[in-house]
């Protein structure tokens, strides 16, 4: 028998950022009675089989009428492998030319299984020795932290502030890692009602972090799986990459949320250029897909064509789409806000209030982990995440995430009711 020893394989293996997400995952399958306010899914009523057919035809239809493909291309392109970077690379820069006033070239995109391919790909061709570093705003999402463990790629931390970036510690930062010898090579950031603080950053801190990554000679990755939900109807502020004047943001987007995450369908815009030895230039994109045919071969036809259908049946505009979803989130943010006033108004117990999205962090008087998530769980029957996922090392963080995205207002306030008892027995 071929027995293997956990310390002769792969280091990350026992990293902490690596057995977050199964320990969430398996926390609920034990307990699927608890209200759960863990998970970050999408609302999922309005989600119908028959669309799948729909969006299917509409998609095949679009390749015979639109892009002149006969009977047998259409059937090739939809059952068979198909090209690496992508098939609906064309309706996604539409889509990101009417949501978010993003205009690139569909040549620059890579369509990947999911977002979190497509980290692994940037993060995979900007790890080229091991001095290169990563920095990331914290709390980060733990499959940024998770993708850049397997690639043995270090992460470095930036602080989040109350503005959800610290320019001047990103400097510092960055200074104190060369000073050491070591190359930053770009910095990770969700500036939409990030997971898991929910912070935003405004529109004068994302000019300034631009111009921050400029004088830094610095990349920035902009992960956007939120921002069309905002709580409010105000306008909702420019991405990073509508900003971008100088190619130095890489953006990562997700249909998970706005689409359906059984699809499994993200994309890279890298429309960077790279200079050959020979001096010829060519697409960033073109280089993660040489890695990207080596990781998947090509992301599902099947699924894209699914999502590519959902997007000309919205007329490539997501915002329209998901106008339901939004209102839906925005209600039940209100509800969790609320809800944590009306159970702890003495000030003992704190919280954040965003201005969209689906996370909410409390704080608390004592540690918050997964011992006593699994004891919430058991005895109280309420699921949350302990923020200490979301940060390096084993210092205590006395802070919890709640998510709002997957549970009705009636669930939330129950659940609220189950929290406020656990945190209540504690104290």
């Amino acid at each position: 028998m071929a027995d293997l020893q956990l310390a002769d394989l792969h280091g990350s293996l026992t990293d902490r950022a690596l057995t977050s997400m199964n320990f969430l995952n398996e926390v609920a399958n034990h307990y699927p009675d608890a209200i759960s306010l863990a998970a970050g899914r999408p609302y999922e009523e309005f989600y119908a089989l028959e669309d799948l057919h729909s969006y299917l035809d509409t998609f095949t239809r679009y390749l015979r009428d639109e892009l002149g493909y006969d009977a047998a291309a259409v059937r090739r392109t939809v059952f068979q492998y198909g090209r690496t970077k992508g098939i609906v690379h064309r309706l996604v820069a539409r889509n990101l030319t009417i949501d978010e006033g993003i205009e690139v070239d569909p040549e620059a995109i890579v369509v990947t299984v999911g977002c979190q391919e497509a980290m692994v790909l940037v993060l995979r061709a900007l790890r080229a020795d091991p001095a290169d570093v990563l920095l990331a705003v914290s709390p980060a999402y733990v499959g940024i932290t998770g993708a850049a463990r397997l690639l043995d790629l270090p992460v470095l931390p930036v602080a989040g502030g109350s503005d959800g970036v610290d320019l001047e510690d990103l400097v510092a930062v960055v200074k104190s890692a060369r000073a050491e010898g070591l190359r930053p090579r770009a910095c990770y950031v969700m500036p939409d009602f990030a997971n898991p603080s929910g912070l935003s950053l405004d529109l004068e801190t994302r000019r300034r972090l631009l111009e921050v990554a400029a004088e830094q000679d610095l990349l920035l990755l902009e992960d956007n799986p939120y921002g069309l939900f905002p709580a409010t109807g105000v306008d909702r502020v420019p991405t990073l990459k509508a900003l971008d004047t100088d190619r130095r943001v890489i953006y990562l987007g997700s249909f998970a949320k706005t689409a359906l995450p059984g699809a499994r369908v993200g994309y890279v815009v890298a429309d960077q250029t790279v200079a050959s030895p020979d001096g010829s230039t060519g697409l960033l994109a073109d280089e993660l897909s040489k890695i990207k045919s080596m990781v998947t071969v090509n992301t599902s036809a099947v699924a894209q064509a699914v999502i590519g259908g959902k997007l000309l049946e919205s007329g490539c505009s997501l915002v329209a789409a998901n106008e339901r979803e939004r209102t839906v989130y925005a209600a039940n943010l209100r509800a969790l806000t609320d809800g944590l006033a009306t159970r702890f108004p003495g000030g003992e117990v704190t919280w954040t209030v965003p201005s969209g999205g689906f996370f909410v962090v409390v704080t608390v008087p004592f540690p918050v982990d997964d011992a006593l998530l699994e004891k919430s769980a058991q005895e109280y029957g309420v699921l949350w995440t302990p923020m200490s996922h979301f940060y390096d090392g084993d210092a205590p963080v006395n802070a919890l995430r709640l998510s709002c995205s997957a549970v009705t207002p009636a669930q939330i306030d129950a659940g609220l009711n189950r929290l406020a008892a656990l945190i209540a027995g504690h104290l």
